[in-house]
């Protein structure tokens, strides 16, 4: 079932403009969500806003977002002046600089949106942004408020729409020197690291959304199925690795290669 769009607005470049429908390319509707009741009677458990000094619930009127300058100073912001930040990208999605695609590094993706056009007028505006970006290979960079935040955004074009990408913050993004550059280098041996390549050849296969599937979801609807009949789920043992066995690299491989038992 296709999903339904969330946002409306123009896709903008230079003098060129179309309007456009953007859909959330991700879907959680299939996952296990769970309740927490009360064991004692039964019922729901409701999350509430206390005071954290008077204990007392608050009212959603009562509530206000606050930056916090130091220990118990704050600046109040209210709701019109968070709306009221941004509001030009709030519709428009204006492309004003593009990035060579393969320059733009995986850890800034974030969360994918599938971009279509939202007319029939509009779709040739749509299509020749689209085929320019792709024979230039090149992405799209932009601004566009999401989730009552600007966030920048990559448009990489794919078959016969656009995958919108909101992109991580620069502050939130670590640069990888400094996890990395402690990591001494080592030269494996010829024989050793064709032994790994052979093994990697072997499970080499092409890319499937089967290759993606949760496993936790469909043991929590075994143990479910299993309870709603009355019965008991057998707990699966999950194998863990001894740091004391201390294996020859060489043999490990040589092993790993051998026919799998059926």
């Amino acid at each position: 079932m296709a999903q339904r769009t969330f946002w409306k607005g123009y896709l903008k470049l230079s003098l060129v403009t179309c309007p456009v429908a953007m859909l959330p390319a991700r879907s959680e509707s299939e996952k296990v969500r769970f309740h927490t009741l009360n064991r004692k009677t039964g019922n729901r458990i409701q999350s509430r806003f206390v005071d954290a000094e008077t204990g007392q619930p608050v009212g959603e009127d009562d509530e206000v977002k606050v930056y916090a300058k130091g220990d118990n100073d704050y600046v109040m912001l209210e709701e019109d002046e968070l709306d009221a930040v941004s509001l030009e990208s709030t519709r428009t999605i204006d492309i004003d600089v593009f990035a060579p695609r393969s320059s733009v590094g995986w850890i800034w993706y974030d969360t994918p949106h599938y971009l279509v056009p939202d007319d029939k007028i509009g779709n040739e505006a749509f299509s020749v942004i689209r085929e320019a970006m792709k024979s230039t290979k090149t992405v799209g960079i932009s601004r566009v408020v999401l989730y009552r935040r600007e966030r920048a955004v990559l448009l990489e074009p794919r078959d016969n729409g656009i995958v919108l990408w909101t992109l991580r913050y620069g502050d939130e993004v670590r640069a990888e020197k400094e996890y990395f550059a402690g990591i001494r280098k080592v030269d494996p041996e010829a024989d050793m690291r064709s032994l790994m390549e052979k093994l990697i050849k072997n499970r080499t296969k092409d890319w499937s959304p089967e290759l993606a599937q949760d496993p936790v979801q469909d043991e929590l609807l075994e143990i479910i199925n299993a309870k709603q009949k009355g019965r008991k789920a057998p707990r699966k043992k999950v194998d863990q690795p001894s740091e004391s066995n201390v294996v020859s690299i060489m043999d490990a491989l040589r092993k790993s290669l051998e026919p799998r038992k059926t």
